[in-house]
């Protein structure tokens, strides 16, 4: 069972949940001043039109034509399904829903805000693009709005996954972007870390740092990011706006379930659904999923903190374990992050989405019944959502509840098969932090 919109049907706006939160969102500070940043000053690191949709009070923002012929060519709309083998499988009278985003040509959602962020840097005139990345997902989406849109791209990605997913910086190399470890040599920052620890795994927050230096040193250079940024969620929208579309042929959701590393996917599919919550015309429960390893949202704390390790970027308030915080080598790469999008932290603080966090073992074993029902390999990002899926049908099955779970695939795992060979040959490793900077002592 599944839903296909045709082309006609991707969405014209995207959703900018913004004017709709239960309170203001906490204004970014400059890290010089710590006053409330001038957008002027974000118009060296990002492209203009990306500042002004960050600040926007409009709730919906327009599409431009040439994004959504994009869009189409990716592969947008994607498909909805029903997972009814792995209903069969766990025995449950819950029905389930997924949206699957793996079924763009890069393999995920990120080529939704990938192409809108290059798309306003070529109409601006900028020449290169420069990110960070983790599993490599967002920069294989950039990578390739790179190449369509005629612009150059430079991808700093975490030492970690550079090294376990291999094929990942082959993708981005035929998309003709440069792909460097992080921390590299190339910058300040990264020969700060490299020369504490020459084997540093890397992470999301020094490879932002680097790309941010990298920009400053090129007038002709802008920054893009894959998540946490407004903008960057607002892009993602599309995700929920056709999943609203495509429920309409089964029935409405009771539980709208993602996982989060910076919280792009997630509010890519929920945001829509939360706007009928803040608005009163519905009500849906929303479960955010993220590992034990970087839990941001179940243990961070709540405060101003920088986006990146290097102190660059401007602060914003939002769950954090501390932008030093030291995130385990996980296979999730692209979960491993210290803090969270400041408007799904407040989204959290006001009980309107609950998180929850498991470890990788566990979240492998739910991917693995999900690739053996479903016949698709999960992301292991995303087989964090099946592990809450799976976790609520269960519970469902014990109260005798028929309930209906809408979630968001947000990617494949073809090309993350390193982490399930070390599943199945029992080598993974559970982590769990003992220490976060941003409480300043040991983890409770």
């Amino acid at each position: 069972m599944k839903a296909v919109l045709p082309d006609s049907k991707i969405p014209k706006r995207w959703y900018n949940i913004l004017p709709d939160l239960p309170e203001p969102l906490a204004p970014p500070l400059d890290p010089e001043t710590d006053e409330p940043m001038r957008p002027e000053k974000l118009l060296r690191i990002f492209a203009e039109e990306l500042v002004k949709q960050e600040m926007s009070t409009e709730r919906y923002i327009e599409i431009p034509k040439k994004v959504r012929e994009l869009y189409a060519k990716i592969g947008r709309p994607t498909p909805l399904f029903r997972a009814t083998n792995l209903e069969k499988a766990l025995g449950t009278p819950a029905r389930i829903y997924f949206k699957y985003e793996g079924a763009t040509v890069t393999g995920s959602h990120k080529i939704n805000t990938a192409l809108a962020q290059a798309y306003y840097a070529k109409e601006q005139g900028i020449e290169r693009l420069v990110t960070e990345t983790g599993a490599g997902q967002w920069g294989t989406a950039l990578s390739l709005a790179g190449a369509l849109l005629g612009l150059k791209v430079r991808v700093y990605m975490a030492r970690a996954s550079y090294f376990q997913k291999p094929y990942r910086k082959t993708i981005m190399r035929l998309y003709g972007a440069e792909i460097y470890p992080s921390p590299s040599d190339r910058t300040e920052i990264g020969r700060k870390f490299l020369s504490e620890d020459p084997n540093h795994p890397g992470g999301l927050g020094i490879a932002i740092s680097e790309a941010i230096e990298d920009v400053l040193r090129d007038e002709k250079a802008r920054y893009a990011l894959g998540s946490v940024l407004n903008h960057v969620l607002m892009h993602q929208t599309v995700i929920g706006l056709e999943a609203i579309e495509q429920m309409k042929e089964f029935e409405e959701p009771d539980v709208i379930i993602g996982c989060v590393g910076g919280g792009s996917n997630f509010a890519g599919l929920a945001y829509p659904f939360v706007r009928d919550v803040l608005s009163g015309k519905n009500e849906y429960e929303f479960i955010a999923v993220e590992p034990k390893a970087a839990p941001s949202m179940t243990r961070g704390v709540y405060k101003y903190d920088f986006g990146d390790s290097g102190g660059y970027t401007p602060k914003m308030k939002m769950h954090t374990l501390g932008h030093t915080y030291y995130v385990p080598p996980i296979h999730a790469g692209g979960l491993r992050y210290h803090g969270l999008a400041p408007t799904l932290s407040v989204l959290i603080n006001h009980g309107i989405v609950k998180p929850v966090a498991y470890h990788q073992n566990e979240v492998f074993q739910a991917a693995e019944l999900f690739a053996k029902t479903e016949g698709i390999i999960p992301a292991p990002e995303s087989a964090h959502a099946i592990k809450g899926v799976i976790d609520r049908a269960l519970k469902a099955k014990e109260e005798g509840k028929e309930e209906v779970i809408l979630f968001n695939l947000s990617g494949h795992g073809l090309l993350d098969l390193k982490g399930y060979e070390d599943y199945l040959d029992g080598k993974l490793e559970d982590y769990e932090p003992d220490y976060f900077p941003a409480l300043g002592k040991p983890a409770e």
